[in-house]
């Protein structure tokens, strides 16, 4: 039994790169669409002598087809994302003959997490939330799903106050 699997929460630290794979002779048309970007994931702690520490780590992570898609039109510099997927290590030679290998991890689930950016087509300010994290698979039944407005908190009903009855003494 074997398992690959990564699961990464962080923030993006480039605006991800899109490229259209050639399409197939025999199917034109057909142009697989890859996206790629570095991700930061940060792990803070207290060392012996108290101090706050941090230590970042970057992935290479690759998204592709209708994730792709989505990576394009959402995620920019700076976002926070989940990512979940597979390591995957290829090797090539550079142009002065030597092997070189990097480490990838290809993405098969991917959630924006954080915040809305602004936008120029008039979306949601930047102080509106990101719908409930919306996973975002590749399409199989048809697409994904497109997230839902969310309510300003001044709009929502107000919580119905607790009766001293259900009040817990912890």
């Amino acid at each position: 039994m074997a398992l690959n699997k990564v699961m990464l929460i962080g923030n993006v630290g480039n605006d991800p790169e899109v490229r259209y794979l050639e399409s197939n002779p025999q199917n034109p048309g057909t142009n697989a669409k890859v996206a790629s970007f570095r991700l930061a994931t940060t792990e803070r702690y207290r060392d012996r002598s108290g101090e706050l520490r941090e230590n970042t780590e970057w992935h290479s992570i690759v998204v592709w087809r209708n994730n792709a898609d989505v990576v394009e039109k959402f995620v920019r510099k700076g976002s926070q994302v989940y990512i979940e997927g597979k390591l995957r290590t290829r090797q090539w030679t550079d142009q002065t003959g030597n092997k070189r290998f990097t480490t990838e991890v290809v993405a098969d689930n991917l959630q924006l997490l954080g915040k809305r950016p602004d936008s120029q087509e008039g979306g949601p300010a930047a102080d509106q939330p990101v719908a409930a994290a919306q996973p975002v698979q590749a399409a199989y039944q048809g697409g994904y799903a497109q997230p839902q407005p969310v309510q300003p908190a001044e709009t929502q009903a107000p919580l119905p106050a607790a009766e001293p009855s259900d009040d817990l003494p912890f």
